[in-house]
């Protein structure tokens, strides 16, 4: 079990590592970083969202295991956005201890753990995961920028007119790289049609580049970030992300009646690190970049441990 954790967690670690050298090695300035990060963000991310919810049938999903998922992620998404008064900082880390890296550590780890049986759950998650998590925190996150701007320009004795600002909230939300790509990819399945090669290949390649290049750009900005001060910040929230999330699944699972294999592999899911996709919307918003930078490097470092713990007490389910 040990091997299967490190073979799926030891790529993710040398593609951050890859990026740390080239930024201290003056390969990469770090000035760099942020068009690469707009780059991915703009286009990279959207050809990723896009391409997989184009393929997505919801009739077919079994939506009882990802009910018992989501009931977990999204009220521990909400106690912190609440705890900390749902500001743009509170929406990040909310982001952060919620968002698992379902894809370039999940898929290769649940498939060589548990099969096709245990891919089959891994993807229905995944078809809703980033729908589900990045669509709130993109509304939530834009709600609280006009809130900002709100209380900036109100004068003094006078209540703000929050109609406006929360209109445009929610327009920006919907209208984002994000949950754009999202929503459209998803109405396209929904059609039957198929995607034409001359289309679908483009996209699968720079899909399949976003992945490799928001790592590197995390071991990029590690080489810049001022860690040490994050550090306790970052281990708390890679220990909410790696061990109290997961706790909190396998309890509503139980609740909701789950067990064997389906509740295995949500557990296991929600004990992933910190996804990259985090690290990009932090530098989007140029919000806890050095913390969230910090989290996912050592979420991911405490994966080799917490994750292979987190397996073997999920067997006992």
């Amino acid at each position: 079990m040990h091997s299967i954790v490190l073979s799926s967690l030891l790529p993710v670690v040398i593609l951050i590592a890859i990026g740390f050298i080239a930024c201290r090695a003056g390969w990469m300035r770090a000035e760099a970083t942020k068009d690469l990060g707009r780059l991915v963000f703009m286009v990279l991310t959207p050809a990723l969202l896009f391409r997989t919810m184009s393929t997505v049938h919801v009739e077919r999903l079994d939506f009882k295991p990802v009910v018992a998922y989501f009931v977990a992620v999204i009220g521990l998404f909400l106690v912190m956005l609440v705890w900390r008064r749902a500001s743009q900082r509170a929406t990040v880390l909310a982001l952060a201890a919620t968002f698992s890296n379902t894809v370039a550590i999940g898929v290769p780890l649940i498939g060589l753990a548990y099969g096709e049986s245990g891919m089959v759950t891994l993807f229905t998650i995944i078809s809703l995961h980033a729908l589900i998590l990045l669509t709130m925190a993109t509304i939530a996150l834009e709600l609280a920028v006009a809130r900002q701007a709100a209380v900036n320009t109100m004068e003094p004795g006078t209540r703000a007119a929050w109609r406006k600002p929360v209109l445009d909230a929610l327009r920006s939300g919907i209208l984002h790289p994000v949950p754009l790509p999202i929503l459209v990819g998803l109405l396209f399945a929904q059609t039957g049609l198929v995607m034409p090669t001359v289309l679908d290949r483009p996209l699968q390649l720079l899909g399949n580049a976003m992945g490799p290049m928001a790592l590197l750009l995390v071991g990029a900005t590690l080489a810049s970030a001022r860690i040490g001060i994050h550090l306790k910040g970052a281990l708390g929230l890679a220990l909410l992300k790696n061990l109290a999330l997961p706790a909190l699944v396998a309890t509503v699972g139980l609740v909701m009646g789950l067990h064997g294999l389906p509740l295995t592999v949500l557990v296991v899911t929600a004990s992933l690190p910190i996804g990259a996709n985090v690290f990009m919307f932090s530098q989007r918003y140029q919000v806890a970049e050095e913390l969230v930078t910090a989290g996912v490097a050592v979420s991911t470092a405490l994966a080799i441990v917490t994750v292979s713990l987190v397996m073997a007490l999920a067997e006992r389910l």
